[in-house]
């Protein structure tokens, strides 16, 4: 796969989870947080499994020794960002969750940088601001005063920044991003199931109402689209995965418009231009700047 086809899939994956922001923000009205995830996470990992038999079927290497382990990390950190982004949306607004979530864009260079000691390319760090300035603006440019809402979701996006680096480390290593998927689902759902068990009430009313969120929480925005993620990110890196995904943003607003009726300001189509020119940066400046190193070196 090229790095352009694995961040077109980086894009999907975007596009699959602004539509699942809708799903998200009103499955609570009928079901707990806790149970939410763990059900569609355990339909994931469902997804998941018949994918990750057939790749260990066709895997030429056996699994590299601590491999599950390494997924099992980055299972926890994908719940503990879903867990934060799902009990933060009860006391904030959508305008700040998604702003706030959007945040990891920032994290994921820097974390990088200090825990990895990789330096990414120049143009991350002016495109992960734009991005985060994009997403800034979509929200309506701006924020109310934080609550305790927003601080879990500013904790989301840590979460989220982690679960991306530890992707990035860990699904070229192994070769195995849909054993690293259906890992990382499962996790989500045993922690999920296990906790709502103990602190939230359940019943086949709660579920009813909530199954066509659940099932495209569980198929496509779990299932599909952190494949898509873990499968993109294999060819990419955590920086440039992280803006491309960062567009799930734009798609949310879109999704807003067609499905509940939302409007967008003047200043949100300013911060949808924003966000495309961060991702037309991530994925020209990289390639130009190594063209005029090849050219240069051909004509020395």
């Amino acid at each position: 796969m090229t790095r352009i086809q694995a961040n077109l899939f980086l894009l999907f994956s975007g596009a699959i989870w602004g539509a699942g922001f809708v799903a998200q923000s009103t499955a609570m009205d009928a079901i707990g947080p806790l149970w939410f995830i763990g059900l569609r996470f355990a339909i994931a990992t469902l997804v998941a499994l018949p994918l990750a038999l057939l790749e260990k079927k066709q895997a030429a290497t056996p699994l590299p020794r601590n491999a599950m382990r390494n997924f099992v990390f980055v299972g926890l950190a994908l719940f503990g960002g879903a867990v934060t982004q799902q009990y933060g949306l009860l006391t904030t607004t959508v305008t700040n969750s998604g702003f706030l979530t959007g945040l990891y864009v920032v994290f994921v260079p820097v974390l990088t940088v200090v825990f990895l000691r990789r330096r990414p390319h120049w143009v991350i760090w002016p495109a992960a601001l734009l991005a985060a300035f994009g997403i800034f603006l979509l929200s309506g440019g701006a924020l109310s005063a934080l609550t305790g809402g927003d601080m879990l979701t500013i904790v989301c996006a840590l979460f989220w920044a982690v679960q991306l680096m530890l992707v990035g480390l860990f699904a070229p290593a192994t070769g195995r991003p849909m054993l690293l998927s259906m890992t990382q689902f499962a996790v989500c759902a045993v922690a999920g199931c296990v906790l709502a068990g103990l602190f939230e009430p359940l019943s086949l009313d709660a579920i009813n109402g909530a199954l066509p969120q659940i099932l495209y929480a569980g198929i496509f925005s779990s299932g599909i689209a952190f494949i898509c993620q873990v499968v993109g990110q294999r060819y990419t890196t955590a920086p440039q995965a992280a803006i491309f995904l960062s567009s799930e943003a734009l798609f949310a607003a879109l999704f807003g418009v067609l499905l509940l009726g939302e409007t967008i300001t003047p200043v949100g189509y300013v911060g949808c231009a924003v966000i495309f020119l961060a991702m037309l940066a991530v994925e020209l400046v990289p390639e130009l700047t190594k063209k005029r190193r090849e050219a240069a070196q051909a004509a020395v």
